[in-house]
């Protein structure tokens, strides 16, 4: 029992021994174990917060690319849609100004057609006098060449009358 007894028992400069040795590793360890690592991982922490800033600021970069995007296009839209217009607006005035032209020279056309209509009308008409006058010149000369009588008569008629179908 005694070796038992001198397993168990506390021998108070071992256990001061121990004690010390103890505290003399804590200290070693927290000096040249824990402050490094302490100090490796501020800088990890620090590092993984400049990352987060880095990623927030690019994140509110891009939102606002976005937001300058999604407004351009809006003004494009809003460009296109009235250059859009503006050309149906511009083929409406030159249609109307196209068929107004088109009206124009078609009724220059048939005042035209009307006046040589009229021309070619005065012309004939001045031609079937011209003969008319000729006829009548015949005719009278016939009867001062001879007196007629009222059956001569109504024969130059008929021959004049004749005369007058066949020029026309």
């Amino acid at each position: 029992m005694q070796q038992v007894q001198d397993l168990v028992t506390i021998i108070p400069w071992n256990f001061v021994a121990t004690i010390c040795n103890l505290l003399i590793q804590m200290y070693l360890i927290k000096r040249f174990l824990f402050k490094p690592i302490n100090e490796m991982l501020a800088k990890r922490k620090e590092a993984a917060d400049a990352e987060i800033r880095d990623a927030e600021k690019a994140k509110t970069e891009a939102e606002a690319i976005k937001a300058e995007y999604e407004q351009n296009m809006l003004e494009a839209k809003e460009r296109a849609n009235e250059i859009l217009s503006n050309a149906q607006k511009t083929a409406a005035l030159q249609s109307e100004e196209v068929v107004r032209e088109a009206n124009r020279q078609a009724a220059a056309i048939k005042a035209k057609a009307e006046s040589d209509i009229a021309q070619e009308k005065r012309k004939a008409v001045n031609e079937i006098k011209d003969e008319i006058g000729g006829m009548a010149v015949e005719i009278a000369g016939k009867v001062i060449e001879r007196e007629i009588s009222e059956a001569d008569h109504a024969k130059l008629i008929d021959e004049f009358i004749a005369n007058v179908g066949d020029a026309s």
